[in-house]
């Protein structure tokens, strides 16, 4: 694996990104825009996926990392959860949902494998704040 030098070279990150601008359009109309409650909740919970890879990655240690991935992993889950609420409420429709899902279920597995190669590579080299060069 290309040594990655920014969080928005990660791929998950690239699809969370990818899932949190099409709920954002999901939510912004008709009775979906008006549920505040789960319109809101189901905007965090995809901001949370791309939030947590990008906050993970410019964490301390590998390890630290790993956790705040399996919180991005979580956050897909609940993202997920939220997208059959509101289908049964009749917010998205059947191809909206199977957009998103399909979204949804694809960070969760590269989320997943990524998880597994950094347990597998423990002392992989991440760029640290020390070796970043500064133009002031």
């Amino acid at each position: 694996m290309p040594t990655i030098t920014r969080f928005e070279e990660i791929e998950a990150w690239q699809t969370a990104r990818e899932l949190t601008k099409q709920i954002y359009s999901l939510t912004e109309r008709g009775a979906f825009g008006r549920d505040f409650g789960l319109k809101d909740q189901i905007r965090r919970a995809a901001v949370s996926v791309m939030s947590n890879i990008a906050e993970g990655f410019e964490s301390q240690t590998q390890q630290q990392f790993i956790r705040y991935l399996g919180i991005a992993k979580a956050s897909a889950g609940e993202f997920r959860s939220q997208l059959y609420v509101s289908r049964d409420l009749g917010y998205i429709t059947v191809e909206q949902f199977d957009d998103a899902f399909r979204l949804a279920e694809k960070v969760s597995r590269q989320i997943s494998r990524f998880i597994m190669y950094l347990e597998s590579h423990p002392q992989s080299q991440r760029v640290r704040e020390d070796r970043a060069d500064y133009e002031v």
